[in-house]
């Protein structure tokens, strides 16, 4: 079993984009960054709207919200690279950067969110990634800032709170 490693940034780690090709983590790098693992079949895919509201507001500050495309919560993002961009853009106007699909959780859990999951939210849950559209805040100086469940909206008061304390 791997420990998490809570010395290096997130940003460091290597991940593919949705579409091919690296994804380039430390581009991001003096940004905040909002990580969340995404699904196009979930009762909680509507957030989708709230992360693109997100990213128009306050990219041009520093800010970028990362989608991670995720098929272990009952198999809700089932389709190829293809079929999530295409949804996304078609149905959400999505402009922020995808990666490749990977697992957040178990055995095959991404490095990525190896070096994620040891950080608690507001309620003290580590651990384990819960469900689809659980975030995570990436401060500007490469570390995680927060932690936010699933069913936390993108624009309620605590993520904007914390987006805008990374970019103050």
């Amino acid at each position: 079993m791997t420990t998490t490693d809570h010395n290096g940034s997130p940003l460091d780690i290597e991940i593919g984009a949705l579409q091919g090709g690296p994804a380039n983590l430390p581009q991001f790098s003096g940004k905040a960054v909002l990580i969340v693992n995404v699904a196009s079949k979930c009762g909680l895919t509507p957030q989708y709207s709230g992360l693109e509201k997100l990213q128009e507001r306050y990219a041009e500050q520093g800010f970028t919200v990362l989608g991670v495309p995720c098929n272990q919560f009952l198999g809700q993002e089932p389709g190829s690279a293809e079929e999530i961009a295409e949804f996304c853009s078609a149905t959400y106007g999505v402009s922020f950067p995808l990666t490749e699909k990977v697992e957040v959780n178990g055995e095959g859990r991404h490095p990525l969110y190896e070096r994620l999951v040891g950080f608690a939210d507001a309620e003290g849950h580590t651990g384990d990634i819960r469900w689809n559209f659980e975030k995570f805040l990436i401060g500007r100086d490469g570390r995680v800032a927060a932690r936010f469940s699933p069913q936390t909206e993108p624009e309620s008061a605590e993520v904007v709170a914390a987006i805008e304390g990374q970019l103050g």
